[in-house]
C-alpha cells in the first residue's frame, strides 16, 4: 500500500485518545506528512495539564518544516488560555473559511453509505457514530489543514470542548487513537467507554478509529500485529471506521507479514518515532 494512502479530509483534524496512547507522536507525524504535501498545516498543542511529552516541545523542527505551532507558554498551567483559546479560535475559522466549498458541503447522506462499519452492531452506539466519514479530497496543495493535539482523557476533552462550538461550524474529523498495550485500554469494552466520556466531554464526535497500538522501543511485527483485531473490534463496537494502523517507519517495508487475507487489506500509516522517554 502506498504510503500517502490516508490523507487528512477534513480542515480541522483533532486527536484524541487515552493518557499515552500515542496522540502527540501521531499528531508530530500528521503535521510533517502534511506540510511535506503542500499543505498550509497549523498544529495546536491543547494539552494545558500535562507538562511532559507534549507537541509543543518540537516546535523548532516542527517551523522549520512549514507548520505553525499554537501552544500555551507555560506547560503544566492554564495562565496563558485566554491568549491560547484566542488563537486557536481564529485558526479554526481561519482554516474551515478557507477549505474548498466541494468538500465542506458533502453530503452526510452520500458519504455514510462508504463506511461498512455503520452496518455493524455496536457497543453503546451513540448520536455521534452517525456522523459522515469525509470521502477525501484529490487536491491538498495549499489547503489549511489545523491538527489539534487533546490532552488525555475526560481532562484534555473538557478543554477541547471550549472549541466545540467553533469546530462544529464546519467540517471536521476527530480520530480516536488506541493502543492495546496501555493500561485501561486492553478490552473493547473499556476503550470504547473512555471514547464515550471523551466525546460527552469534549461536545464532539469521533470520526474514526486509529490503531497506534506499541510497546515503544519494543514495538515490532509481532506488537503491531496483536493490536489488528483488537482495533477492528473497537471500531465495530464504536460503529466507526478503522482509518489506519500506524507502524514505525523502520518496520514499515515489512508490514506486509502482518496482512491476513482472510480478513482484508488493512491501511497502514509510516510514523517516524519523535516522542521518546529519557532512557530510550
Amino acid at each position: 500500500m502506498a504510503e500517502d494512502a490516508w490523507t487528512p479530509s477534513a480542515p480541522v483534524l483533532i486527536v484524541v485518545g487515552h493518557y499515552g496512547v500515542g496522540k502527540t507522536n501521531l499528531s508530530l507525524n500528521l503535521a510533517l506528512d502534511g506540510a511535506a504535501r503542500g499543505m498550509d498545516v497549523t498544529l495546536a498543542d491543547l494539552d494545558v495539564v500535562n507538562p511532559y511529552f507534549r507537541s509543543s516541545d518540537y516546535t523548532t523542527m516542527l517551523e522549520e518544516a512549514g507548520v505553525r505551532m499554537i501552544a500555551p507558554v507555560m506547560a503544566g498551567t492554564t495562565l496563558d488560555s485566554p491568549s491560547l483559546s484566542g488563537q486557536v479560535t481564529t485558526a479554526i475559522e481561519q482554516a474551515q473559511t478557507r477549505w474548498s466549498h466541494d468538500t465542506s458541503e458533502r453530503s452526510i447522506e452520500s458519504s455514510r453509505s462508504d463506511s461498512p462499519a455503520r452496518t455493524k452492531a455496536p457497543l453503546a452506539l451513540s448520536a455521534c457514530a452517525e456522523l459522515a466519514w469525509w470521502t477525501p479530497s484529490s487536491a491538498f496543495e495549499r489547503c489549511p489543514l489545523l491538527i489539534i493535539d487533546a490532552g488525555g482523557d475526560d481532562v484534555g476533552a473538557t478543554a477541547l470542548g471550549r472549541f466545540a462550538r467553533s469546530i462544529k461550524q464546519g467540517a471536521y474529523e476527530m480520530l480516536y487513537v488506541v493502543n492495546r498495550s496501555r493500561n485501561l485500554t486492553q478490552t473493547s469494552e473499556e476503550t470504547v467507554a473512555i471514547l464515550r466520556e471523551i466525546e460527552a466531554k469534549s461536545h464532539l464526535c469521533a470520526t474514526a478509529i486509529v490503531n497506534n497500538t506499541h510497546l515503544k522501543q519494543d514495538t515490532d511485527e509481532h506488537v503491531i500485529a496483536q493490536g489488528l483485531p483488537f482495533a477492528q473490534e473497537v471500531a465495530d463496537n464504536s460503529g466507526l471506521p478503522l482509518a489506519f494502523t500506524t507502524v514505525p517507519r523502520a518496520l514499515f517495508d515489512r508490514k506486509s507479514t502482518l496482512i491476513d487475507p482472510n480478513e482484508g487489506q488493512q491501511m497502514f500509516y509510516p510514523v517516524q518515532v519523535y516522542v521518546r522517554t529519557p532512557w530510550e
